[in-house]
């Protein structure tokens, strides 16, 4: 295990050490359907379903309906109310877990609910415990215990897809993790992705888990293989991620700093500059730590001057993320000692 610094440590258990930014609520171009009629056509399957009662058109309908939310939209990616997504996401995940209940082998819920309740995590219940810590600890580590569950259901839907496209997959990437991975083809990074990422997150969560932590490999093997796989994944996803999970990675290999701004540089280049997320993950987990105050400063100035409507799909994203930089940098004299 890296040794981590006094400063680093501290951060593990607050939830920053992996620094986890996230395209809140993914969209998808059939997304952009029109809502009304799909909803309509919709409810004439399932009312037909209900109606007959047969086994296989009910089937039918449920997989028919789990397709439709698996494949999500831009209503929430594109919004730009947050408490509005954080009022209103945990319905669309119950709902998809409904569905999931018809259908359990259904790969796009399982992805789904994996990213979703990953997304839902860091959005909102790891930001709350962040923004409380100061004046409430027992409200933040409420809300830390909450986000921990919540990562930890996550990464169970992402084994379980992975359970299902690869029997013994679960088992094999316990005893032999590197073994394990090999079998994933570029088909399962979307799947690999989301499962370290809600790994990695629940281990930052409860950092006195002595059995979440020993898990580090097994994410380690996921996330790395499918950067071999597509590394321009998401527009650039795994690089935005890897920007602080690099800094205290269990088994590293060069300087973790120097890996970090190369997963940066990558991330920027592969979002077009346009997303805030990699600016914030590289202020709070390379420059934070390096006492570097005035590229801090800067960098989340850079992510604060990012236009969230040039980009409408990454607008929610942008806006979760923004509001974190205006409060690190609200934070600024507390976090640097001159």
């Amino acid at each position: 295990m890296t040794h981590l610094s006094k400063y680093e440590s501290n951060q593990v258990g607050r939830g920053k050490t992996f620094g986890i930014w996230i395209n809140v609520l993914r969209t998808s171009k059939k997304g952009k359907e029109h809502l009304p009629i799909r909803a309509l056509a919709l409810g004439l399957i399932i009312l037909i379903a209900i109606l007959f009662n047969g086994c296989s058109i009910k089937k039918i309908a449920m997989n028919r309906l789990g397709d439709s939310l698996a494949q999500g939209g831009t209503t929430f990616s594109s919004d730009n109310d947050p408490e509005m997504i954080r009022t209103a996401a945990p319905f669309s995940l119950k709902l998809m877990e409904s569905i999931l209940a018809e259908c359990p082998q259904h790969m796009g819920l399982l992805l789904a609910l994996s990213s979703g309740f990953t997304q839902y995590a860091f959005a909102f219940a790891v930001q709350e415990a962040e923004e409380t810590e100061e004046n409430d600890l027992a409200k933040a580590m409420e809300a830390r215990t909450r986000a921990m569950r919540l990562y930890l259901r996550a990464r169970d839907y992402g084994l379980r897809a992975l359970e299902v496209r690869y029997p013994g997959f679960v088992e094999m990437l316990n005893n032999e993790p590197e073994k394990a991975v090999r079998h994933l083809g570029k088909k399962d990074v979307p799947y690999a992705y989301w499962t370290a990422v809600s790994w990695a997150g629940a281990i930052s969560m409860a950092k006195d888990s002595a059995d979440l932590i020993a898990d580090l490999p097994k994410v380690e093997a996921l996330i790395d293989r499918a950067l071999v796989l597509d590394e321009a994944f998401d527009f650039g996803a795994i690089h935005s991620f890897l920007i602080t999970y690099e800094m205290n990675r269990a088994s590293g290999i060069g300087d973790p700093e120097n890996n970090a701004r190369r997963h940066f540089e990558r991330a920027v280049v592969l979002s077009y500059g346009q997303q805030a997320g990699p600016f914030v993950s590289l202020a709070e987990s390379v420059l934070l730590p390096n006492q570097d105050k005035a590229e801090f400063k800067n960098t989340l100035q850079q992510a604060l001057a990012i236009n969230p409507d040039i980009r409408p799909e990454w607008r929610l994203a942008n806006v979760v993320m923004q509001r974190k930089a205006r409060w690190l940098l609200q934070r600024t004299d507390k976090l640097f000692v001159d």
